[in-house]
């Protein structure tokens, strides 16, 4: 008959640490993000053609005047707020473009709980071509 022999690592396993460890954290991250008034993210879509980089944000239920766009330098923000009975809902994006755009040419159109961004690339970011001598 064979017995079997358990590996164990006694330093990991001893008091210093115990089952319990980080089960307060993850129980207070947890509630933290359900319960907070932190901003929720804005779930965003980015598609990239030749001319234009081209956002689409997802935000159902939220009214034209209560969404915010941003730019500054290469990076696009996103906010909104959204009233849901007595409670305010805040969303909120950011992040950096991979290329520069033409911050006076950039459109925006709202509709259908959609948001889309149209934001033309700047004359440095567009492919040229080279010729060859």
């Amino acid at each position: 008959m064979y017995r079997l022999i358990r590996y164990s690592q006694p330093l990991a396993t001893s008091a210093v640490r115990s089952p319990w460890t980080g089960f307060d954290r993850e129980i207070n991250s947890f509630l933290a993000a359900a319960f907070s008034d932190t901003a929720r993210s804005i779930p965003v879509s980015v598609h990239e053609d030749k001319d234009n980089l081209q956002v689409s944000a997802e935000l159902p239920g939220v009214e034209r005047a209560d969404i915010s766009i941003e730019l500054l330098d290469d990076t696009l923000s996103l906010s909104a707020t959204r009233k849901q009975g007595e409670q305010v809902l805040s969303f909120a994006r950011s992040f950096s473009l991979p290329y520069a755009v033409q911050a006076d040419k950039v459109a925006a159109t709202y509709e259908n709980g959609i948001l889309r961004l149209t934001l033309p690339k700047a004359e440095a970011a567009k492919p040229r071509k080279i010729a060859l001598n």
